[in-house]
């Protein structure tokens, strides 16, 4: 994207394309105008880390049994109404609380919990983490030297050129297709045609890719709105595993009425017409 005013940088992470004023953040929260670039304000800064079984991410198909040490910063680059993690997701530097660490400083964490604990490497997640793409780029390549393996849990709203670099590094990933078109994502503040473009992208870099659709009521809970996701992730393989979620009441949704585990049900079985693996989750 051109910029015209040469007073300003702007962010070339995501299709916001923020432009930013020297020491302004973006959008995501997460990024930050300095010297004249846009950098990860995030960079290094955890939030969270847990050990947890890769089914959690989730992903079913990929090292089933096995677990794996997850970290997430502050940021996001959407706005869903229904987020699970806003408590990181939809803040900043100025109120994350967080502790710093390196890439050698995680991986070398990552290699001493898989000899004490077993861990098959890192998985990037909680908050969205493409906002602090270089950080996970840096921690990949930590963690491929010390012969481990990277798993990415992202919304997918990249831009090609941050899913381009970090495919060859990304051994796994599930990513979130939150609905069927972008009038559903125009709701939630994101890109349909750039997250179909990262599923695609990562399946033909030779990653294990998963999906997730959280079925919310009222929004993306007909068979045509499933029916019409599945079809997306069946034009790159109808093998690609899809977890269809239940809804449970969180953030701006905390008033809503939980998805029944009938729809979610029903919703799995509209899925199976297209796809191979389908899944539910928080039934």
């Amino acid at each position: 994207m051109q910029n015209k005013d040469p007073r300003l940088s702007v962010c070339s992470t995501c299709p916001r394309h923020c432009r930013l004023n020297e020491g302004a953040t973006g959008f995501c929260r997460a990024r930050r105008a300095e010297g004249g670039r846009v950098v990860a304000a995030n960079y290094g800064k955890i939030t969270s880390i847990a050990l947890d079984p890769i089914e959690k991410k989730p992903i079913a198909f990929f090292h089933p049994g096995e677990n794996v040490l997850s970290v997430g910063s502050f940021g996001c680059n959407l706005r869903c109404p229904f987020c699970q993690n806003d408590s990181i997701s939809q803040c900043g530097a100025d109120s994350a609380r967080y502790q710093s660490a390196t890439p050698a400083e995680l991986a070398d964490l990552a290699l001493r919990v898989r000899r004490e604990r077993g861990n098959i490497g890192l998985a990037y997640t909680y908050n969205e983490p493409l906002v602090g793409w270089e950080f996970v780029r840096d921690c990949a390549k930590e963690v491929r030297a010390r012969g481990m393996l990277n798993v990415l849990v992202s919304n997918g709203c990249a831009e090609a050129s941050v899913v381009e670099e970090l495919a060859p590094l990304i051994d796994a990933a599930n990513i979130d297709l939150k609905g069927p078109s972008q009038e559903y994502y125009d709701w939630v503040g994101g890109d349909f045609a750039a997250v179909c473009r990262t599923v695609r992208a990562l399946h033909s870099a030779g990653c294990h890719v998963e999906a997730t659709t959280l079925v919310v009521p009222g929004r993306n809970d007909s068979d045509g709105d499933i029916d019409a996701i599945a079809e997306r992730i069946e034009s790159v393989s109808p093998d690609i595993p899809l977890h269809v979620t239940r809804f449970f009441p969180r953030y701006q949704m905390a008033a809503a009425a939980p998805t029944s585990v009938a729809t979610v049900r029903h919703l799995a079985d509209v899925a199976r017409r297209r796809l191979s693996r389908v899944l539910v989750g928080n039934c």
